[in-house]
């Protein structure tokens, strides 16, 4: 995947995700999916960005 991509339709600003973009608060994928863990959300909490993937912690050393 291309970090340095930029999908200007897609804000965000969680840099610990894969899919940020490595410079700029963008995603880098060409969509996203959002859901929810409640039946009927009704605060922000509970909507999820279900595309989130963490940034991988190994240095492969």
């Amino acid at each position: 995947m291309d970090k340095n991509k930029k999908n200007q339709s897609i804000r965000c600003t969680v840099v610990s995700c894969e899919n940020h973009n490595s410079t700029e608060n963008y995603c880098s994928l060409d969509t996203i999916s959002v859901g929810t863990h409640e039946p009927h959300p009704s605060e922000c909490q509970c909507v999820d960005c279900e595309s989130f993937v963490a940034k991988s912690k190994c240095c492969n050393c």
